[in-house]
């Protein structure tokens, strides 16, 4: 990491090494985004395309491109599935994958249970069960 310039506040500083840490943490977990989204976001952090050079390439409006990079972000560095993954003893490969498509790609839960085969209630049950143990976690 870059030194800050020496003239600036300390306020001022501590808030952009905060600002650096987060695209690092962004850059370290960008693998496990798939497809699109893993493209947006390498356009984005990687290559430094703005929300307008990626809205013109994929024919949409920056707005939406600025929403989902921001949506992606704070999925990236919430957390919640990363807790998921360090813990994977306490969860089923079920439960890892509906964490995956909850917690990350933010899915609905109607939406998982068509894309998984199983009623709306089941994973509506395993979400709380997931969220159960994550409490569990941080709160350790």
């Amino acid at each position: 990491m870059r030194e800050i310039h020496t003239n600036i506040s300390k306020k001022t500083s501590e808030a952009k090494n905060k600002q650096r840490e987060k695209i690092d943490l962004l850059r370290s977990r960008l693998n496990l985004l798939d497809g699109k989204d893993k493209v947006l976001m390498t356009m984005y952090l990687e290559n430094g395309n703005s929300f307008r050079q990626i809205a013109r390439l994929l024919g949409v409006t920056e707005t939406k491109i600025a929403r989902k990079v921001r949506c992606l972000t704070k999925r990236l560095t919430d957390g919640k599935y990363i807790i998921c993954l360090r813990n994977r003893n306490k969860f089923t490969e079920f439960q890892i994958n509906i964490a995956k498509d909850y917690f990350l790609f933010g899915l609905s839960i109607k939406a998982i249970a068509n894309m998984r085969w199983c009623s709306r209630y089941r994973i509506g049950k395993t979400i709380k069960e997931i969220k159960s143990i994550i409490k569990d976690e941080i709160t350790d």
